[in-house]
Parts: structure tokens; sequence; C-alpha cells
């Protein structure tokens, strides 16, 4: 019994770490539909933020403070030979790692330029915000990371997730563990994904949503399988990439959606021109300057 009971207590972290996971993104999917609207031209309800952001803030926060007394278990328990040997859930985990960073900025980046050369005016703003969305995220995130100074399992031994050192991030070599940046991005990208989908097309949410934040969720654990994050640091990445992603699409669509990025990048016209040395050919994308 004492043996079944031990098992038990040592198996808990990750199914709580799922549970979590899980939370998280039902969170993020439950703003994703309303967030992006078109709404009335009033300063009411044109305010970039919301009371609604301040849940989403708190319940990340909320579960990365659940899950932080699991981290040298989890870390422990993701760790063990048994789960490290599998060559499957090893490559697995580095594509999604790949996913995470540099995958989802590629992926932004490919498909504005898809959407402009094609003339998808849709794909091109998703593109754009995802991209947008991303890159706010890390500065966002980077920030934290430097004021956290948060060592990273593999820097502490897998034995001391309390190894802050406020400001230490910022220093050469120093922790650069909480939140996950990969995290991060890949939930910025998911919701942005979700929200513009939903815009255009509001009937493929039920199966966009599952596929992005699923996707999402999939970089978390394989920040954790490969030793390079603690379970809070995704959680927290996780509403990080969620709630700027959501403040950038608001500001596009909702608060400022006649900016000088949107009026400048979505209104770019690539055209073939010659090469410059006189052989072959190369695409020149034209801008019009926002006055």
């Amino acid at each position: 019994m004492d043996k079944l009971q031990l098992t038990a207590r040592r198996r808990r972290p990750l199914p709580l770490f799922a549970v979590l996971m899980a939370f998280a993104v039902t969170s993020a999917r439950a703003q994703t539909s309303d967030y992006g609207q078109p709404a009335p031209d009033t300063t009411q309800h044109a305010r970039l933020f919301t009371r609604a952001d301040a849940l989403i803030l708190g319940g990340f926060i909320a579960g990365a403070a659940a899950i932080s007394p699991f981290d040298r278990q989890t870390a422990n328990e993701i760790r063990e030979p048994d789960a490290q040997s599998s060559r499957v859930a090893s490559h697995t985990a580095n594509v999604f790692n790949f996913l995470g960073s540099p995958g989802t900025l590629l992926a932004g980046v490919a498909l504005y330029g898809v959407g402009r050369i094609g003339h998808y005016e849709r794909i091109a703003d998703l593109g754009l915000h995802g991209t947008e969305a991303i890159v706010v995220s890390a500065g966002v995130t980077y920030l934290i990371k430097g004021f956290a100074g948060r060592q990273r399992p593999r820097q502490a031994g897998v034995n001391n997730p309390d190894d802050f050192s406020f400001g230490g991030g910022f220093a050469p070599g120093g922790g650069s563990s909480f939140p996950s940046g990969h995290a991060t991005a890949a939930f910025a990208l998911a919701t942005v994904v979700t929200m513009e989908t939903h815009r255009s097309w509001p009937h493929s949410t039920w199966y966009v949503a599952p596929i992005a934040f699923g996707g999402a969720t999939l970089v978390g654990f394989a920040r954790l399988y490969t030793n390079a994050h603690w379970a809070s640091d995704v959680i927290m990445g996780a509403g990080v990439g969620t709630l700027t992603a959501l403040k950038v699409v608001r500001f596009n669509h909702v608060s400022n959606a006649n900016n000088r990025v949107n009026r400048w990048l979505l209104a770019a016209i690539p055209a073939p021109a010659p090469a410059l040395n006189g052989r072959g050919a190369m695409l020149v994308w034209s801008f019009a300057l926002p006055r």
C-alpha cells in the first residue's frame, strides 16, 4: 500500500500540468470568439485593455503558482529513463521545439508573403498580425526573463526550481527560464490564427482552435521533455503569448484598425523586376507610405 501511494504521489505532477494546460487552452479559446470583433466607434468600446484581461492574466498566474510546487517532481518524472528512451518521443519533441521557435515566426512571415503575392487579403492580415504578436510577446517575455533571472532545469541540476535572481537574466549566461519563450510564441500564433479565422470564417473555429492550441500545448510539453523549462515557465509563457496576441488583434481590428502599419504593409504590392546584374529576375515590394 505504501509503495502504491508513493507511486501515485510521484505520478501526480504531469496530470496536474495537463489539467492546467487544458484550463489555459479553454480560457484562451473562450476569449478568442469575442475579441477582435468590429466594435462601434466609441471610446468605451474601443479601449485596448478591458477587465477581461485582468481575469485572463490572473488565471495564468494562478495556474503557474499552482504547478510551481511540483516543478521539481515534474522535471524528475519526465526525465526518467523510461520516458527518455523513446525515439518517437524524442524526435517529436525536437519537431515541436523547432515549431515553437523559429517555426512560428517563419510561419507568420510566410503567411504574410503568400497573402501579398497571391492577393489573399485575409491570409496577409493573419500573417502580419501573427508576426506582430510573436515579436511583441517576445519582447515582453525577454523583459520578464531578464528581471526573473530563473535558472533552467538543465542549468540548475533539475533539483532547484527556486533559483531566481532579480535582474540576473540580463547578464551574460544568466537565468532565462521564466517564462518559456517557445510557449509564448506558440500560444501567440495559436491565438491570432484562431481569432483571425473566426473573423473571416466563424464556423471554422470549432476545428481551427483545437488544432492551433493543441499544437501550442505540444510545444510546451516538448520544452519539458528536453529539460529546457520548468512546468510553471510553460504555463506563464502560454499566458503571455495569449494575452499579447489578444491585444495585438484588438489593436489592429478594434482600437486602431486604420493604423499606419496596417495601411502600409497590407497595401504592399509585390511585382517582378529584372535583376540588378541583368540576369534573371527578382521580386520587388512597393509600399504606399502612410501620411
